[in-house]
């Protein structure tokens, strides 16, 4: 029996979680959904994820971290590795790795509204997603 290796990509804000799955062979990243969250009363949408690592047999999880343009790490950084630490106490056998996602977001919008037919009501209902493909697709096509 061959044993997969798939990663998980995560775009982390604070009422949503973007997530997206890459294909067994580690190559390419799809988006998989948008989980809801309520940050502030730290409703993380844990048993939903949970339930998507053990489907999928994910071992890595990719959590994006949207530093600073500076480098720096600011609120919203603190944020991703705060929920990457709360993910870590629920699986603990899976690997997390911070992707810096400078910019993923904005780059995912504009392909979007380049795409000419995406209102922007659709938009909001798959920006999160996109974002998470753009993190998990960087990080597969960075050696490691």
């Amino acid at each position: 029996m061959v044993t997969l290796n798939r990663s998980m990509g995560l775009d982390v804000g604070s009422r949503t979680v973007g997530v997206a799955i890459s294909d067994p062979m580690g190559w390419t990243a799809q988006g998989l959904e948008t989980i809801q969250i309520d940050e502030e009363k730290g409703e993380l949408g844990l048993d939903r994820l949970l339930e998507l690592v053990d489907v999928y047999q994910v071992t890595t999880l990719v959590i994006g971290l949207p530093k600073n343009m500076d480098n720096s790490i600011g609120q919203r950084a603190e944020a991703s590795m705060a929920y990457g630490e709360a993910v870590k106490q629920r699986l603990p056998h899976c690997q997390i790795i911070y992707q810096d996602e400078r910019l993923t977001t904005s780059q995912a919008e504009r392909m979007l509204i380049e795409e000419g037919n995406v209102s922007r009501k659709k938009r909001k209902q798959v920006i999160d997603k996109l974002a998470a493909v753009m993190i998990l697709q960087n990080y597969l096509d960075t050696p490691h």
